[in-house]
């Protein structure tokens, strides 16, 4: 019998049906999201859900292009991977995100860079364009400082793109965002905590290509600002500080070290931190 078991499980590992199955789930996770920001109860009049399609649809897009592009640069470096695993959740922003699983080591610094960032820029291009579709659709409103009302907070970046799409915005009002604007700045915030240099994470494996040994000192100075700010600006910070402690702050080895970066290579990666500092938010949300 336990052999059977085990037999099943290995099937179940080597199957796409677990990704499939988190993909739809995530998918109806986004869409009811989507759905209740567009003012429709979905459990109320579920026939009204497809009005979460936008939100649904841009923010999934934008997930997918990030973890595919993980996992085609992977294929393309001969590293092994599995497809994309979806996070559903229900919560106001739908998702937990996604993630990819190496299965091999890396052998190249070069191989890190290209798979490290590729996910962060593909994901990253495709949000500066929603979030600027969207907040052409978006509208400045009179908005009453009601307790229990959420604000999220914004990026250089996000700021910028509001700026220049909706001009300054005056005292007492804000905007109300698009669906699209608001997937749009889901996708700034994801990509910004995937560049975080620290430990295993995209940023993780670029700094680590970039800095080598030092990387593990450069992890732990990092988490310990975002501790500080967890403890001043916002609670979540001090949440993914322990958690990245408990993953680890140092980065395995690649086989062939002694490989040199390329100057493409070196460009990317720090572009990458550029991109990191331009969808950086120090207070994502926070509640009146």
């Amino acid at each position: 019998m336990p052999m059977k078991i085990i037999e099943v499980y290995n099937r179940i590992k080597k199957s796409p049906y677990l990704n499939l199955v988190l993909f739809a789930l995530t998918f109806l996770s986004t869409l009811i999201v989507g759905a209740m920001q567009a003012g429709v109860d979905p459990f109320g009049k579920p026939g009204d859900i497809y009005k979460g399609v936008p939100f649904a649809m841009t923010l999934m897009t934008i997930l997918l292009s990030h973890e595919f592009a993980h996992y085609f640069a992977s294929k393309r470096h001969g590293v092994k991977a599995t497809l994309p695993y979806f996070i559903p959740a229900p919560t106001i922003l739908g998702t937990f995100g996604a993630f990819i699983k190496m299965q091999s080591p890396i052998t190249t610094r070069s191989s890190l860079i290209d798979i490290g960032a590729s996910g962060p820029i593909a994901g990253f291009i495709l949000s500066v364009l929603a979030s600027a579709i969207g907040l052409g659709m978006s509208k400045v409103m009179l908005v009453p400082k009601t307790p229990g009302t959420f604000v999220f907070g914004e990026s250089l970046l996000f700021s910028f793109l509001s700026n220049i799409t909706l001009g300054p915005v005056a005292d007492g009002y804000d905007i109300l965002l698009h669906p699209v604007a608001f997937a749009g700045w889901i996708g700034l915030l994801v990509t910004s905590m995937n560049l975080i240099p620290v430990g295993q994470l995209d940023g993780g494996h670029i700094a680590y290509a970039l800095l080598g040994e030092r990387h593990g000192r450069f992890s732990f100075i990092l988490v310990l600002l975002m501790a500080i700010l967890g403890i001043f600006l916002w609670q979540g910070w001090l949440v993914w500080s322990l958690l990245l402690l408990v993953l680890g702050l140092r980065h395995p080895p690649v086989i062939y070290w002694e490989v040199p970066l390329d100057r493409k290579r070196a460009f990317i990666g720090w572009l990458s931190l550029v991109i990191f500092i331009l969808t950086f938010n120090p207070v994502p949300i926070k509640v009146l």
